[in-house]
């Protein structure tokens, strides 16, 4: 069938076109449906229907195929249907409960990459991962797979660390510390991190604060052989791409299959030319872990898939149930991280995880005697190499090296929560914590912050202070604080959990 092309500047993360329905009955396709579309250039695209968009005797094209075929507007182009992917095939057989093959995962991953599943088939394999799990064949040929289908960075100098957190802790902002301590040993660490999917702040959220994280591959080699370390924003990179897509089918259905949270994490740490890494798996109430001896199986299963692929790996089991330190989301985290290195200073929490996974990493990177890590930690940051350091990683990521804890924004929108009671505190929510920063505009507005003036067993009066918002939006101000207020997030001993009463 002959149509003429139309272009549509949407991007859909796919080739994808749109056909009338008239068209798409005469060529035997429904939605869904591949069709095999003609010009100097062929791709094939999954198809969109429609009775009024588009009308009969032209074809819609996505901005992602419209650029690979360079047509013009109106260009006639030739349109035939096309069969599926066999990766479809193969998603079905996981379905079915089968084991999947090298080859087969890799052409799902390919698949996934080159945008040619659908949303729907993609969803398929990962609940189908997520139903039946994958065995550690399948974990490591899937992970081989998300690097080969990337980009890839190999260093001459080894060893190569990086760390990574498993997350679901507010306040976790340790990478900004960890990173430049492991660079001021003389260690090579190209730290790769997410932005936050459902958290107040993920460490690229932070860093990008003082300086630019998105950065090619090449450009993260360049940066790290150049001062010892970057903190970069991995989904600006073609490190891993598949994982991105990966996560963006299981944020909405609020799943996350241990085979892809562990393909995911190794896939992109492994392509970043890591070969020694320390995993932080926070364990507690509201986590994504709640007991250690989840925390204990999800470490050996990482460890096994850091042997098959050459990786020395160490995990952490921390204590997750409650906030890291007393600063949560964008500029007070920040702020809370460089009077660390500026001063040595902090909630107790936060220096006390920090050196303590900085020292095993400088213990497994050779540069610290066994048990002697955490004491080089702590003197790597009294001696100021550690902030030096950071202010190289800050000027050579596009910074100011001046910057001091002091002239990190905060908003200027302020409200502080105080105790209704005397008592000690019981419980704080990391997740009402989370929500009402997200409700004040949290990781986009760089100024939302909360600062816990009292944590979990320390002793309140009446009218104290109990928290500190900060917002960069008044009226988002208002509707995190109302909705705090409705769903309390600090539980001071003897208040009421909940009132169920007649209407």
């Amino acid at each position: 069938m002959k149509l003429r092309a139309q272009p549509y500047d949407i991007e859909v993360g796919r080739y994808e076109v749109i056909i009338n329905s008239a068209d798409a009955e005469e060529l035997g396709v429904l939605a869904g449906d591949r069709v095999q579309v003609k010009d100097k250039d062929t791709i094939t695209a999954v198809v969109e229907t429609t009775d009024a968009i588009v009308s009969p005797g032209k074809i819609g094209i996505y901005r992602e195929a419209w650029e690979s075929m360079k047509v013009v507007p109106d260009e006639v182009v030739e349109v035939l249907p096309a069969a599926k992917p066999k990766s479809v095939s193969f998603i079905r057989k996981k379905m079915d409960k089968q084991k999947l093959t090298s080859d087969e995962l890799h052409a799902i991953i390919e698949d996934i990459v080159d945008g040619n599943l659908t949303e729907v088939e993609l969803t398929a394999f990962v609940t189908a991962s997520y139903i039946y799990n994958m065995d550690p064949d399948e974990i490591e040929w899937m992970t081989r797979a998300m690097v080969k289908t990337g980009d890839q960075i190999s260093f001459d100098v080894h060893p190569v660390m990086d760390h990574h957190s498993i997350g679901g802790v507010p306040g976790n902002k340790i990478s900004l510390c960890i990173v430049p301590i492991i660079a001021a040993a003389g260690l090579l660490i190209p730290k790769t991190s997410s932005r936050a999917i459902t958290g107040a702040g993920g460490s690229a959220d932070l860093m990008e604060i003082l300086c630019p994280v998105s950065f090619r591959a090449d450009e993260i080699k360049k940066m790290t052989t150049k001062v010892g370390g970057c903190l970069v924003w991995g989904g600006a990179t073609n490190i891993a791409p598949a994982d991105d897509k990966i996560i963006g089918v299981e944020y909405p259905l609020s799943i996350d299959p241990k085979s892809q949270l562990l393909a995911s994490v190794m896939a992109k740490k492994f392509a970043v030319g890591a070969d020694t890494m320390v995993l932080d798996i926070p364990t507690g109430n509201e986590t994504k872990i709640p007991t250690v001896q989840e925390g204990r199986k999800l470490a050996r299963e990482f460890m096994e898939l850091g042997d098959r692929l050459g990786m020395k790996i160490e995990c952490a089991l921390t204590y997750g149930g409650t906030p890291l330190g007393r600063a949560i989301g964008g500029g007070v985290e920040v702020r809370e991280a460089m009077v660390m290195l500026e001063k040595f200073e902090g909630p107790r929490s936060f220096l006390e995880k920090t050196i303590s996974i900085s020292g095993m990493m400088l213990e497994m990177g050779g540069v610290a005697p066994r048990n002697e890590g955490a004491k080089m930690a702590v003197e790597l940051v009294k001696s100021g190499k550690a902030l030096q350091k950071f202010k190289e990683i800050i000027e050579v990521q596009g910074g100011d090296p001046k910057v001091t804890s002091d002239m990190v924004p905060v908003g200027d929108k302020i409200a502080t929560v105080l105790s209704p009671q005397d008592g000690y505190v019981l419980e704080i929510s990391n997740k009402r914590l989370v929500n009402m920063c997200r409700l004040a505009g949290a990781p986009h507005d760089k100024g939302v912050g909360v600062i816990l003036h009292k944590k979990k067993g320390e002793y309140v009066k009446k009218g104290d202070g109990l928290y500190t918002l900060y917002a960069d939006k008044e009226w988002k101000l208002d509707a995190a604080i109302k909705e705090s207020l409705r769903n309390p997030i600090i539980l001071v001993e003897g208040m009421i959990l909940e009132k169920i009463q007649v209407v």
